[in-house]
């Protein structure tokens, strides 16, 4: 089918909006999150390599980080579940 077509449909339906700006806000705070999470744990783990005697510290800062970074995907969960079941 042509994509095009494919969002004329979802556009003609208020419904459609809303479910394509929920796919889009979960989507896009997924993908965000797991790229800083991957980064994060690369330079964590690039840090320990370099110094082995920080490891602690490196280790305590990382899952510190990876809370904050999973705060936004539980956000994108809460609006686009809020888009879904509000409208």
């Amino acid at each position: 089918m042509n994509l095009t077509r494919v969002l004329l449909d979802v556009a003609a339906d208020p419904k459609g909006l809303i479910g394509l700006g929920a796919g889009l806000a979960i989507g896009l705070g997924a993908l965000g999150t797991t790229i800083g999470i991957g980064l994060a744990a690369g330079r964590a783990l690039e840090g320990a390599a370099r110094q082995p005697e920080m490891y602690s510290k490196l280790q305590t800062l990382l899952l510190i980080s990876i809370v904050f970074l999973e705060s936004i995907a539980i956000y994108s969960l809460v609006v686009s579940l809020l888009l879904i079941f509000t409208f």
